[in-house]
C-alpha cells in the first residue's frame, strides 16, 4: 500500500542520472545510470525514456506527476541554449521531450540549482535561504518566504555565473571571473595541481586537506573566498538567513563549511553580522530530492 499517489523526481547530470520516486515521505525506490557514449540528444533522450520506462514498470501504479531537475540553460521558450557538459543538447525542445517520459502525467523542470535549495530550505526549516552547490560547476538558488527566487518560469538564479573577479580565469560560458571558473570543483584542482607543482586528483585533495597540508589549504581558501565574494552580494541585495554549502565536491571536504565562515566573516561590513555557513543536510542529493518536491507542487 502506498500513501497516496507517488510522484517521481528525475536529476539529469552530465555524466549520469537519477530517478527517484516517493508516495507521502516514504521512498519507494531510488537509482542512478550512467550516460552511455555521447553522440547526440535524440539517443540521450532515448536512454532517459527507457530507463524511466524500466523503472516506473516496477512501481505498483505509475507516478501522479514527475519533475525533472536540469543543469543546462533554457530559453524561454523551452529550449535548451547552452550546457557545456552535454553540448549536443542545445537546440533541443526540452519541454516537448520531457512531457513523453510518463504518458498521463503531468512534467515540470527547474534549474537543479534552484530545485536544491527548495529541498534544503524544507530540510532545515528555513524559509530564508540561500543553497550553493559546488560540484563539476557551481550552482544554488534562493528561497525567499518558502518560494524560490525568482520563481519557476522566470529563469534560473545562477550564481555561478555572477562576476567575482573582473580579470578572473575565462568560464565555460566564455566571460571571465564568474564564480563557477574561480569555485567548481576542477577549477579548484587545477589550482592545487600548480600549488603542489603535480597532478592533483580529489582524493588526493581530500587527503592533503585533512593533513592541513599549505598547498591544498591556499587552494581552498581561494575557493571559498570567491564564494563569500558572492553570497555576501545576495546577502546585501535580498537578506537571506542562513547559507548552506552543498554538492559533491564541497561535502567530501569536512571542514569546508568553517574556512567559508571564516572568508565571510573577513568581508562583513560594520553593524551587518556575516551570513551563517552549514553543511547542507541532503548533500550530493539536494536536486533530487528537489525535483521530487517540484512534481508535488506539479500535482493536480
Amino acid at each position: 500500500m502506498t500513501e497516496g499517489p507517488s510522484h517521481l523526481g528525475v536529476d539529469i547530470g552530465g555524466t549520469k542520472v537519477a530517478l527517484r520516486v516517493e508516495a507521502g515521505a516514504r521512498c519507494l525506490a531510488e537509482t542512478v545510470f550512467a550516460w552511455g557514449p555521447r553522440h547526440d540528444a535524440e539517443r540521450d533522450l532515448a536512454q532517459l525514456a527507457r530507463h524511466v520506462r524500466e523503472f516506473c514498470a516496477r512501481l505498483d501504479a505509475p507516478p501522479g506527476a514527475v519533475g525533472v531537475a536540469m543543469p543546462a540553460t533554457v530559453g524561454p521558450e523551452g529550449r535548451v541554449t547552452a550546457w557545456p557538459s552535454r553540448p549536443e543538447w542545445t537546440g533541443t525542445d526540452l519541454s516537448a521531450a520531457l512531457r513523453t517520459l510518463v504518458p498521463g502525467a503531468p512534467v515540470a523542470w527547474a534549474d537543479d540549482g534552484d530545485l536544491g535549495a527548495l529541498a534544503e530550505a524544507r530540510a532545515a526549516d528555513c524559509a530564508d535561504l540561500l543553497y550553493v552547490g559546488v560540484g563539476t560547476g557551481v550552482g544554488g538558488g534562493l528561497v525567499l518566504r518558502g518560494a524560490l527566487c525568482p520563481g519557476l518560469g522566470r529563469g534560473s538564479f545562477e550564481i555561478g555565473h555572477t562576476v567575482v573577479e573582473l580579470d578572473g580565469p575565462r568560464c565555460v560560458c566564455g566571460r571571465r571571473g564568474c564564480l563557477q571558473a574561480t569555485a567548481s570543483g576542477p577549477a579548484t584542482l587545477r589550482r592545487a595541481a600548480l600549488l603542489r607543482g603535480g597532478d592533483v586528483g580529489y582524493d588526493v585533495l581530500r587527503q592533503a586537506w585533512h593533513d592541513e597540508l599549505p598547498w591544498a589549504v591556499t587552494a581552498l581558501r581561494r575557493t571559498c573566498r570567491a564564494l563569500a565574494a558572492a553570497a555576501v552580494g545576495v546577502q546585501e541585495l535580498v537578506h537571506p538567513r542562513l547559507l548552506l554549502l552543498g554538492g559533491g565536491f564541497a561535502s567530501g571536504l569536512p571542514g569546508l563549511p568553517d574556512l567559508l565562515a571564516e572568508q565571510l566573516a573577513d568581508l562583513a561590513r560594520p553593524g551587518h553580522p556575516p551570513l551563517p555557513v552549514r553543511p547542507a543536510a541532503l548533500g550530493a542529493l539536494s536536486s533530487l530530492h528537489g525535483a521530487v518536491e517540484l512534481a508535488r507542487l506539479t500535482a493536480p
